[in-house]
């Protein structure tokens, strides 16, 4: 059984979005999604009351929580870890690696060739990132492609996000894993593979991409 979480989304919490993270989870459990991960922008406790939703919603779906932070060149995704507590602010992402990936996190590049806020060809010169964001569902198709490819070329996994600011924009892309994923095991899983990005919408098809990491 494919377990398939929604790895990249904001609420009203990120400051850029009155989205209700209820409504977001909603609408996760409307897309089948098994898992939606709050990713609010620079500050993982901005994140923090959608934990009173993880009980409420559990018997349905796992939320998640992680963190878009803003290296000094982009933005990653940041999991596993409370940047909040880790004097991350301004660094280069290559030092950002470096600090958390000892202390148990993981960091993805999130739209990596998106204009704007991305690391672009610097993820070839980064060591110690376990993945890239392939699928981003605020993309331009063509830079999704392009994140895929350079994963393909540095042999490392993909992931799916939408990026979702709104409700309806929730599980145009997820992630797709092999194995069941559990707050205990979601570090673990991203750092090792068995996962890749898909894409729900048509554009997807039309080119041929399916999301598969192979």
């Amino acid at each position: 059984m494919s377990y398939r979480i929604d790895l990249h989304t904001h609420s009203c919490y990120s400051g850029d979005t009155d989205a209700d993270p209820e409504e977001m989870i909603g609408r996760a459990i409307e897309r089948d999604l098994h898992g939606i991960a709050f990713t609010e922008h620079y500050s993982y406790a901005a994140s923090e009351p959608v934990e009173q939703l993880r009980e409420k919603f559990g018997n349905r779906i796992r939320v998640f929580r992680g963190v878009e932070f803003s290296a000094a060149e982009g933005h990653c995704l940041i999991f596993g870890v409370d940047t909040d507590r880790l004097a991350l602010k301004y660094l280069p992402v290559a030092e950002i690696v470096k600090i958390v990936a000892p202390r148990g996190g993981v960091v993805i590049p999130s739209h990596p060739f998106r204009r704007g806020n991305s690391l672009g060809d610097l993820i070839y010169e980064t060591g110690g990132i376990c993945a890239l964001e392939g699928y981003n569902g605020a993309n331009l198709h063509n830079a999704n492609l392009q994140a895929i490819q350079a994963a393909r070329q540095m042999k490392i996994p993909f992931t799916g996000g939408s990026d979702a600011h709104l409700p309806s924009e929730v599980g145009s892309c997820f992630t797709e894993f092999d194995d069941v994923v559990s707050q205990e095991n979601l570090v673990v899983l991203l750092r090792v593979g068995g996962y890749r990005g898909i894409d729900t919408r048509k554009i997807s098809r039309w080119t041929g991409f399916g999301g598969s990491s192979s």
